[in-house]
């Protein structure tokens, strides 16, 4: 179990070196509750046909701290604040009053419920692909010199080192490690990824 968190560790290295994942400039509070408002309205429109969005939304209601971080955006005044501007528009007013009296039908309900059973199924999927894929790439990464040498040096950046930390807390890192478990099954990729693990350590 040790060698697998060091390898697994070693692989989300590869990709935030490869994407250069830097935590971006925080917004005030006002604008950061708008941004988040908008994403949030947005996410759910598209998770109604994006498999891949709907399976990780749901993942992510299964989270007790991303739920209570949830909590804590909405209940501050920020938030608040721009959430009944927008509840005051006719557009939104109208929007609801549409989708509840759709509701109300139960074969509509019906139908609606077992297209987005099928659309998370599809879309657990999709995110199991995804992560094996993303992983691969940053296995064959790792015979690459510069990028284990950058590796290094990131890992010795405190900010760094606290967004990894952040990101195994992240609902989507099961998927990761669940293809890792894959990976680790086929002996040349596993020989590979301790190859690859202990050269990574050398340097730190």
């Amino acid at each position: 179990m040790k060698f697998f968190k060091s390898a697994l560790t070693t692989l989300l290295v590869v990709l935030f070196t490869n994407n250069n994942c830097y935590a971006q400039e925080e917004a005030s509070p006002e604008d950061e509750a708008l941004r988040n408002m908008n994403l949030g309205m947005a996410g759910l429109q598209h998770a109604s046909t994006d498999p891949v969005l709907l399976a990780q939304l749901m993942k992510d209601l299964q989270n007790p701290e991303m739920m209570a971080e949830a909590k804590k955006m909405m209940d501050s005044p920020e938030f608040q604040k721009q959430m009944k501007k927008m509840s005051e528009t006719g557009n939104f007013k109208d929007s609801m009053k549409k989708s509840a009296d759709m509701m109300k039908d139960p074969t509509y309900a019906a139908k609606m419920e077992a297209k987005m059973e099928h659309l998370q199924k599809v879309g657990d999927e999709k995110l199991k692909e995804g992560a094996t894929l993303a992983m691969e790439e940053a296995m064959n990464a790792m015979v690459n010199p510069e990028v284990m040498g950058d590796m290094a040096k990131m890992m010795g950046d405190p900010q760094f080192k606290a967004q990894l930390a952040k990101m195994a807390k992240d609902p989507s890192f099961q998927n990761y490690v669940n293809a890792m478990q894959d990976m680790m099954k086929d002996p040349e990729k596993k020989a590979k990824i301790e190859k690859a693990s202990a050269a990574f350590k050398s340097q730190l």
